[in-house]
Formats: C-alpha cells, sequence, structure tokens
C-alpha cells in the first residue's frame, strides 16, 4: 500500500472527459489543447494525447513540457516574455501568442516568419471572483481596443490568430453564446482576417448535465461563419473528478466539534481551497456524525471542509479527498516542511502504480 498523501489519478474516471472532449472536436471541429497551468502532471500525457490535440502553456518551462511530454501541437502564451527567453520559446512552439501588441512589437524580429497570436481581452467574462477575472478594471491580460489592434494588423502583419480567455468555470450554455455574441460584435471584422482562434478555457463541458451537442451547433456555427480554426483550452473540464487526494487521520480532538487532523494540508496540497474559500469534497458525505477535516500544518484555516460520515473518525482512518487534479499538483508546496504528496496512477485494469514520491532531498532542493 503506497503510504499517505498522495494524488491518485484514476484512469478509469479521466477517460469519460477525454471521450466527451473527442466527441466534441468530431462535431464542432474544434481541437483541444490541455492547459498546463491547471494540469501538467506528465505521467497520464500520452493517454490524453490520444484524445487531445496538444498543448497550450503560461511559461517557457510549461511550453518545454508540452513539446517534450505531450504529442501533438504546442502553443506558447505567456502575460510576458522576457528576452533572455524567447528564442528557447521559440523552439519549441509551434504557435507563439503575444499577450499585447508591445510584447508583439518587441519580438516582431524575432518571432518573424512564425505562427503568431495575439491575446485579445474582449471586457466580459463569467468569473464571479475578482482574483481570477481576465476583464476586472484594469486586466493586463490581453488587447481591448479594436482600432488598436487594427492599426497594428495593418502596419506589423503576421498575426494569424487571436486568443480569448474570458471564461471560468462557465458551465451555462447560455452565458458562453452571449459572451461569443459579444466577441462577435466587437472584433468579428477583425477575426475575418485570421485563420485561427482559440477561445481559451473555463467552460465546464464535461460536468454530466451540460448541452454538449449545443456546444459543438454553435462552436461550428462561429467556425463557419469566419473561417477559421477554432481551439478551445480545457483544464479543468480535461481532468475533472478523476484524482483523489488520499489522507490519513493522525489525531482527533473535540473543541465545539469534533476535528480530525490529517497528514496533508489545504495550503501545501489544495491551494486553490484556501485562496478562493471553497470546501473539499468526500464522499459519501453521508451519515449522522459530523466532522470537521483539518490539514497539519499551522496555519489556523488549513480545514478541508466538514462532512458527515456512517462512524466517528479514528486515528489511522484512510479518507479520500475527490476532484483532486485541477490546480492542486501545479501548485503544491513545501510550507511547514510537509511532506509532499506522491503520485500514483489507477490504470484501466485497475493496477495502481507509483509514477514520483517526495521526500527531504526534494525539500532541501527546493531552497539553497
Amino acid at each position: 500500500m503506497i503510504q499517505t498523501p498522495y494524488y491518485l489519478i484514476d484512469k478509469t474516471r479521466l477517460l469519460p472527459n477525454l471521450e466527451k472532449i473527442a466527441w466534441l472536436r468530431q462535431a464542432s471541429g474544434a481541437k483541444s489543447l490541455l492547459a498546463l497551468k491547471c494540469f501538467a502532471t506528465w505521467a497520464v500525457f500520452d493517454f490524453m494525447a490520444q484524445y487531445m490535440d496538444g498543448t497550450t502553456s503560461s511559461s517557457l518551462y510549461e511550453v518545454r513540457l508540452g513539446r517534450e511530454k505531450f504529442p501533438g501541437e504546442t502553443h506558447a502564451y505567456s502575460v510576458a516574455w522576457a528576452d533572455h527567453e524567447i528564442d528557447e520559446v521559440l523552439g519549441h512552439c509551434d504557435k507563439i501568442i503575444f499577450n499585447t501588441l508591445g510584447q508583439l512589437r518587441r519580438f516582431e524580429a524575432a518571432s518573424r516568419g512564425r505562427v503568431r497570436g495575439l491575446r485579445v481581452n474582449p471586457g466580459v467574462s463569467s468569473s464571479s471572483y475578482d482574483l481570477a477575472d481576465p476583464a476586472r478594471p484594469f486586466s493586463r491580460l490581453g488587447e481591448h481596443e479594436p482600432a488598436a489592434i487594427e492599426q497594428a494588423l495593418d502596419e506589423i502583419g503576421g498575426i494569424s490568430g487571436f486568443m480569448f480567455h474570458n471564461n471560468c468555470e462557465n458551465g451555462r450554455l447560455d452565458r458562453f453564446s452571449d459572451m461569443l455574441d459579444h466577441i462577435e460584435r466587437r472584433f468579428g471584422h477583425l477575426i475575418r482576417r485570421m485563420d485561427w482562434i482559440s477561445l481559451g478555457g473555463g467552460i465546464a463541458f464535461t460536468h454530466p448535465d451540460y448541452p454538449l451537442a449545443g456546444l459543438a451547433e454553435r462552436l461550428k456555427r462561429f467556425a463557419g461563419e469566419y473561417g477559421v480554426q477554432v481551439y478551445l483550452e480545457p483544464g479543468e473540464a480535461a481532468v475533472l473528478n478523476s484524482t483523489t487526494l488520499e489522507v490519513t487521520v493522525l489525531d482527533t480532538l473535540h473543541n465545539g466539534k469534533h476535528l480530525a487532523i490529517v497528514d496533508s494540508s489545504i495550503e501545501a496540497h489544495m491551494l486553490d481551497l484556501l485562496v478562493y474559500r471553497y470546501s473539499g469534497r468526500i464522499e459519501p458525505n453521508r451519515g449522522e456524525h459530523v466532522w470537521m477535516v483539518c490539514g497539519k500544518s499551522c496555519l489556523a484555516g488549513d480545514i478541508f471542509g466538514e462532512f458527515r460520515f456512517e462512524r466517528p473518525l479514528q486515528v489511522g482512518d484512510r479518507l479520500s479527498i475527490e476532484d483532486a487534479a485541477a490546480y492542486t499538483m501545479v501548485k503544491k508546496n513545501w510550507f511547514n516542511g510537509v511532506k509532499m504528496p506522491a503520485i500514483a496512477v489507477r490504470e484501466l485494469d485497475g493496477q495502481v502504480r507509483l509514477v514520483r514520491d517526495f521526500g527531504y532531498d526534494d525539500f532541501a532542493a527546493a531552497l539553497s
């Protein structure tokens, strides 16, 4: 048995997401690129590549990982490329996407002859969190003035695609369609000059009740109207409900509520729970015994959430924190020196293999 804590990626739970992605590609013509900012555990990249078209990135290192580990296209985007990294980025990517016209002009000569894109900010989004809203006031994420973009296309040229990334956990087709209508109204005349358009990630189309056929029709209609290849950049949608964080109860106490301390930490291992004030999820979450499951770091708010159990928790009990793939392994850290979870994969035949463990040497190597 693998020592907890560890992330367990289950291919039988990952597969339904990938099959929906492949179906959407066939029905709509839209290609899908894995967003490495969300999930970059390359032990399952060969499996995912059978259903997806490549990767998209947010940094030089993600570009390189995508090129080296994931068959297919490699799109390179960053909020800002540095002089010392641009040549290496270009050496690893099929398409490079600039965040601003300033970056495009700065690296115009270096990237000349390459497939180039520009991030465009449509000024609307589906995010309810200011922290994650790309259309927030004074946003640095993309160009927003059609006239300025058109002038640059005329003066500089060499841009063949736009990236619009303005969805965030958007599970509503009508909201997506309304925002795409807005994009068409503001930028449609410029989109007609492009060969490809990325509509980014954040579209929750692998959720069980999402109207996938409706999304396929809307994407196909958009692509046909403008004569472009559409790309999507699923991250969370690709790995939804595929992974658990396996933990063990180390101690219990009562202080107005029943508390269980486990050998993991939200700040170190599931940071989005802390950042966005989410609760973790434990299934089936039923029974008469209510327990608060807490992390072992010294942070007072290191709490996975409150859950129901059929019996009182005891030291040594194993718990599975659900939906632990997106924005977890890419954000894990060594806060408090808490042991970083190992990574394991459950194959389609049910066999579980340990693909990576972390120890003191890794902790020491991350410091100086």
